[in-house]
């Protein structure tokens, strides 16, 4: 048995050509580098937004680092999140104060009850990687897979990772390993939060896929650079710093494949423009780590 999706179709982004293509129900946009004819064998990286965002923005901010270094971007949406939102809203077909309503609307749902709520999109986010993988392998002529993303799209790269034994390279920007997110202060007070309490689904998906809880999928070595604010009150650093010392314990080679770097004196944000070069430059060229300034 077999279903039909929409067709293929181009899209720009702030210039940008994306492919846009149906992996069964989940729209995603891909971006080549130059020079990339059909039929080559290609390199791709998963890159996913942070809660509230858009694979929009993340073609927007990320598409160039990583298609300017020979790989393929490939972005989708969230549960719940743009395209699949109910109105399927997206900064192509709506207008801003749609998607700020919208982006405002996640927020407010998933921090009045982060388990419930977030635990679900990240499961679902966690899946939903896998079968954009295997979408690829199936239509491309795929010689490497790396992934990575921002704060949840972060979180849900490492969860993949500790499942899927094709990604072996992660660029995690504000992320951590351990869903319970100890220590995690509101984005705007910056008063300790209340993380709410999960149902039966949204728990299954934490006992299933929690990093922090499942080390041993981690034992095999992966390269994993978390980018970490010094200052980030809502997804504290020390998180995957435990995670990394805690790994260190009953694997530490694999450990050692794990490092992270400061975004000095920044809080919960991406790096800037000057740092997201050398970043990449590690991420998808093997470069050294960039120094922290």
């Amino acid at each position: 048995m077999s279903f039909s999706y929409l067709p293929a179709e181009k899209v720009t982004i702030k210039g940008i050509e994306a492919t846009k293509i149906w992996v069964d129900m989940l729209p995603v946009y891909y971006t080549l580098p130059q020079n990339c004819r059909e039929g080559d064998k290609i390199k791709i990286c998963l890159f996913l937004s942070g809660l509230s965002g858009t694979k929009e923005d993340m073609v927007s901010a990320f598409s160039n680092y990583i298609t300017s270094r020979g790989y393929v971007g490939v972005f989708f949406d969230h549960l719940g999140h743009g395209e699949r939102s109910p109105k399927a809203i997206t900064r192509l077909n709506s207008a801003k104060e749609e998607v700020n309503a919208l982006r405002k609307q996640i927020l407010d749902v998933c921090f009045g009850n982060l388990y419930r709520h977030g635990w679900e999109i990240l499961g679902n986010g966690v899946l939903d990687s896998l079968r954009v993988i295997d979408y690829f392998e199936q239509h491309f002529a795929i010689s490497r897979v790396v992934m990575g993303g921002v704060s949840m799209g972060g979180d849900t790269a490492v969860a993949a990772a500790g499942l899927d034994r094709r990604l072996d390279r992660l660029l995690c920007f504000i992320t951590t390993p351990d869903w319970l997110r100890p220590g995690m202060c509101d984005l705007y007070t910056g008063q300790p939060m209340n993380p709410g309490k999960a149902d039966a689904k949204s728990q299954w998906f934490y006992d299933q896929f929690n990093p922090m809880t499942h080390l041993d999928r981690y034992a095999r070595g992966m390269d994993i650079l978390f980018a970490c604010g010094e200052n980030d009150t809502h997804i504290p650093p020390e998180n995957a710093r435990r995670f990394i010392d805690t790994l260190a314990q009953t694997a530490p080679d694999a450990a050692s494949r794990m490092n992270i770097w400061w975004n000095r004196g920044q809080g919960h944000a991406v790096p800037s423009a000057e740092h997201l070069e050398g970043l990449f430059d590690w991420f998808l060229l093997g470069a050294a780590i960039p120094e922290e300034k």
